[in-house]
């Protein structure tokens, strides 16, 4: 399967939407999108409710993006509610790591709270 990536501003906030695959073979695109959403406003929530499989190297990603936000003095926010892909961020541990909302909404409000 592939990946798919939209873009969008919602409520003055970049969103980031995931549907498909992250593995070996999307992560590339997935990061280079993800970095130039950062470019433009360092405050981005990221979308995961069509992720279907996240594996290391996108979890990496996931990682290197919310370093680089904060980096550039932004945050960014996760949005998920898929059970699968939430075990996975309490088994690595990133649950504690990442703003992991249930909807976009939320997520806006959690990242103009850190503005």
């Amino acid at each position: 399967m592939d990946i798919e990536l939209s873009g969008s501003v919602v409520d003055g906030c970049a969103v980031l939407a995931i549907a498909g695959e992250v593995d070996v073979y999307t992560a590339p695109a997935f990061r280079d999108r993800l970095i130039e959403m950062v470019a433009v406003d360092p405050f981005v929530v990221v979308d995961l409710t069509g992720l279907a499989f996240i594996d290391s190297t996108g979890l990496g990603v996931l990682v290197a993006g919310r370093n680089l936000a904060l980096e550039h003095g932004g945050a960014m926010a996760f949005v998920c509610t898929q059970d699968r892909v939430l075990k996975l961020l309490r088994i690595t541990g990133l649950d504690s790591v990442f703003d992991v909302h249930a909807a976009v909404d939320g997520a806006i409000a959690g990242l103009r709270a850190a503005r």
